[in-house]
């Protein structure tokens, strides 16, 4: 089982990110999964808590990821779902942990070491010939 879960929602070609309070790195919402937690239990907690006003559809599992942070050393394990529609206020609910969430382009801003992973399998950069 992962560690954690990750939202991954598209609308009118932008995704939802959510800036950490800690160090200003933005990445897709979501958070680490509590014992005998689902990996869809834990999104949708994590959710709740981070973006209590959000309505998001059916979630879908993309892909789980692994690998170990460049950086930290440390091991990464996570669910990454994909949202089949998403709407509604992005009022912070957990203002100790994320201090914005924005629908935007995947790209020009820091993201997290998952995001940025997720945002390069899913969104590659066009190449201009």
């Amino acid at each position: 089982m992962a560690k954690s879960s990750k939202l991954v929602a598209v609308r009118r070609g932008r995704v939802l990110l959510v800036r950490r309070r800690c160090d200003g790195m933005w990445m897709f919402p979501g958070g680490r999964r509590r014992a005998k937690e689902t990996e869809k239990d834990c999104l949708r907690r994590e959710l709740s808590e981070e973006l209590p006003k959000l309505k998001v559809g059916r979630v879908r599992l993309w892909k789980e990821l692994k690998g170990k942070n460049r950086r930290s050393g440390r091991r990464m394990s996570d669910a990454i779902f994909i949202a089949d529609n998403a709407r509604g206020k992005l009022k912070i609910g957990a203002p100790g942990e994320i201090d914005r969430a924005i629908w935007r382009k995947p790209y020009g801003v820091r993201l997290t070491a998952t995001s940025r992973s997720v945002r390069d399998e899913l969104f590659p950069k066009r190449r201009r010939r």
